[in-house]
């Protein structure tokens, strides 16, 4: 086989903009999805009555709908279908005239692709943190008590720490997985590296090359983020185990 990898230089530039790309879209919906996710575990994995009983299997609902349905055919759903209802330049709930208009033209497959990517990790996210919740001893709950802590102070002791020492493995995994599956924001033209790798392809016919270049980046950023997330483990969760 003919490799020619001098193809490849005058389009380094696109490379560095469709990582830079992938990793913004991965840490935006990473912050937005954990809040999200994490505020649905604890509602989620309380027992709960009346109203926040309701709320409680809606939000169940929702991380069913969103980890029982593929990825590729959510990012669709939402940029086809939740986008033109939210930013519209005639009628949109959230931006409409011409702000929507240059909005739509200029970023939105990139919102898109944030807010798909954002539903889906706070559907997983959710159910991690739950687990998380979940696997606290009651008797340590009940040990806070007779100390006489303050509710606030039984959560951020006696539950939260613990459980994120617990689920923190999970977290950084869906973490990484999240990234891998940006590829997919492709499918609605965002400038990630998976588009920007099907668009020099079709200039240059230079298949192997372009995807083992892609598939290098996008190693190393799974490894370069699970060397961060060891060294923070190491840095603040890395304490004893009392339970």
């Amino acid at each position: 086989m003919d490799l020619r990898w001098e193809i490849l230089a005058p389009y380094a530039k696109l490379f560095v903009t469709g990582t830079w790309m992938t990793v913004q879209l991965t840490v935006i919906a990473l912050v937005f999805g954990l809040m999200a996710g994490l505020m649905i575990g604890l509602v989620t994995a309380q027992p709960q009555q009346g109203l926040k009983q309701l709320l409680r299997w809606l939000f169940k609902a929702y991380a069913g709908f969103f980890r029982g349905t593929p990825l590729f055919v959510q990012i669709l759903l939402v940029h086809f279908a939740f986008m033109p209802v939210l930013i519209n330049p005639s009628d949109g709930l959230l931006v409409s005239g011409e702000a929507a208009r240059e909005l739509r033209q200029e970023h939105g497959a990139f919102l898109s692709g944030v807010l798909a990517l954002t539903l889906n990790a706070a559907a997983y996210i959710s159910e991690i943190v739950r687990a998380g919740i979940e696997s606290i001893p009651k008797g340590q709950i009940e040990a806070g008590k007779a100390l006489n802590l303050k509710p606030w102070e039984i959560f951020r002791f006696v539950i939260l720490k613990p459980a994120l020492k617990a689920i923190y493995p999970a977290l950084t995994s869906q973490f990484i997985l999240l990234m891998l599956s940006s590829a997919v924001v492709s499918v609605i033209s965002a400038d990630d590296l998976t588009s920007v790798a099907a668009n020099l392809q079709s200039q240059t016919f230079r298949s192997f090359e372009i995807y083992i270049v892609v598939t290098a980046i996008y190693l190393a950023l799974a490894l370069s983020f699970s060397a961060l997330f060891k060294l923070i483990y190491q840095r603040v969760l890395n304490y004893p185990d009392r339970r």
